[in-house]
């Protein structure tokens, strides 16, 4: 529902109308906490696969609250490079950008178990990979034949089958807690119910700021229950409180700086999933907001912000950037199109960045709490692969192209050992089942004749014949 009181209705659909600052900024937070939770993740997510400490008295407690500060700070600037644009980056529309989902599949192999020494190849490949991103937006629209919904749905489900192990761990206690006792407990699994509840519950009996806010509202009240039963104490938030500085700017390479092959080729193939799913929230931004098509130019100037902003960060320590789907949502609820409004977001944004002590107040979260979150969160990215599955005409050869190619990817992800004899770049592509998963539609889908829909054998599809599209097979 739009609100009348911020402008007319033709001022609302304009991407340059500027509200009055009273209303600007309130929706500019509104995006923030929109996005906020599912933006620092996965620094969280690589931090614990990495094997780094998260006790206030780890060793490594200020370099997981540098890449939480990172995450914050570069997703702000990403956005600015989206709303206020530079030459040709930018769209010059509401776009707010945050840490992608999308590349934590590539990233945990290419960390696990290392510690900070990993970091160097990594942030290498997120800025090469940054610079391939951003030189897809001189073609990216001659490129999207090759990745039509049965591709792209494919490989948004397997970016959520992948995670959703995290969040499972997470719930039940971590991944330093396997094996130990109190892995899987009632406690541990008590709090990450609490969020789970009443994020749903938020979610479906509520309107307006609580329900956009649901997952943050939840993860704060798991932290309060967190609180009550024990198993987060004041005297650990003071420490971690008093650990984190007030204010600290960002350190250029301050890993160093490494290429590593399996790091740039993992990051620039996935580029082109993250740029498709980046034309889809720019269509999705232009029909919800203004009810019209997304122009090439803004396009293009998308893709070039996505990259260019997944490159700076890297250059900073921080992870890719992609635009975020559900704040696209929130501009077709509140239908307030002005990019003005997502710039005072992108400027809160950085100046949490800027501050320490609030990554600081995040890494006191007990585990078990953001686990809850995390399982709501990474659910919904399967759910957005199977919506993107519906448009999919399911006739034989699609059915083959699909099974063949999630059979592999899944495959590998569940038993990485069986590529253990591959050279270690390969293994470690391989191993992260997106890409060869991807790979594999892509080549069938764009090979195999369109004709071999009604010609495919009993034998192949066990009997069942594609419907209509978007349904499912039937015999």
């Amino acid at each position: 529902m739009t609100d009348q009181s911020i402008g007319t209705a033709e001022q609302l659909r304009d991407p340059n109308y500027t509200p009055a600052l009273g209303k600007a900024i309130p929706l500019g937070i509104q995006h923030v906490l929109a996005m906020f939770v599912s933006n620092v993740t996965p620094a969280i997510i690589i931090a614990g696969a990495a094997g780094f400490g998260f006790g206030s008295n780890s060793p490594d407690f200020p370099e997981l609250l540098y890449l939480i500060q990172m995450s914050m700070l570069f997703a702000g600037v990403a956005t600015l490079l989206q709303t206020v644009t530079v030459g040709p980056v930018g769209a010059a529309l509401p776009i707010v950008q945050g840490t992608s989902f999308a590349f934590i599949p590539i990233m945990i192999p290419l960390v696990a178990g290392r510690g900070v020494d990993a970091l160097a190849a990594l942030f290498g490949g997120v800025l090469i990979g940054g610079l391939f991103h951003a030189v897809l937006g001189f073609f990216i629209g001659r490129i999207r034949f090759a990745l039509p919904p049965l591709v792209t749905g494919l490989v948004v489900t397997m970016i959520g089958l992948a995670l959703v192990k995290v969040g499972i761990q997470y719930a039940a206690g971590g991944v330093p807690a396997i094996g130990t006792p109190e892995y899987g407990s009632l406690l541990n699994w008590s709090a990450a119910l609490v969020v789970i509840f009443v994020t749903l519950g938020l979610k479906f009996f509520s309107k307006g700021m609580l329900s956009v806010s649901a997952v943050l509202i939840g993860l704060i009240v798991g932290y309060f229950y967190a609180l009550m039963v024990g198993m987060l104490s004041f005297e650990a938030i003071g420490s971690s409180w008093a650990r984190s500085a007030a204010f600290a700017l960002p350190q250029p390479f301050k890993y160093g700086f490494e290429i590593s092959f399996a790091a740039v080729l993992g990051f620039c193939l996935m580029a082109f999933i993250s740029a498709i799913e980046t034309v889809g929230d720019v269509s999705g931004i232009t029909k919800g907001g203004a009810g019209r098509e997304a122009t090439d130019k803004e396009i293009s100037g998308a893709t070039y912000a996505d990259g260019l902003g997944s490159a700076i960060a890297g250059i900073f320590g921080g992870f890719p950037n992609t635009s975020f789907s559900q704040n696209v949502g929130l501009i077709a609820m509140t239908g307030v199109m002005s990019r003005h409004v997502v710039t005072c977001g992108a400027i809160f944004l950085i100046l949490c960045g800027l501050v320490p002590k609030v990554g600081g107040l995040i890494r006191t979260i007990p585990i078990e709490v953001l686990g809850g979150g995390v399982i709501v969160m990474f659910g919904m990215v399967v759910a957005a692969g199977i919506s993107m599955l519906s448009d999919v005409d399911w006739n034989r050869r699609n059915m083959v192209i699909f099974a063949i190619s999630l059979s592999i990817g899944l495959g590998l992800q569940l038993e990485p050992g069986a590529v253990q004899h591959l050279p270690d770049t390969l293994r470690i592509l391989m191993t992260s089942g997106l890409l060869p998963a991807a790979f594999i539609a892509i080549i069938l889908n764009l090979v195999l004749p369109e004709d071999l829909a009604d010609e495919a054998t009993e034998e192949v599809s066990g009997g069942m014949s594609g419907a209509a599209k978007g349904s499912l097979p039937h015999k």
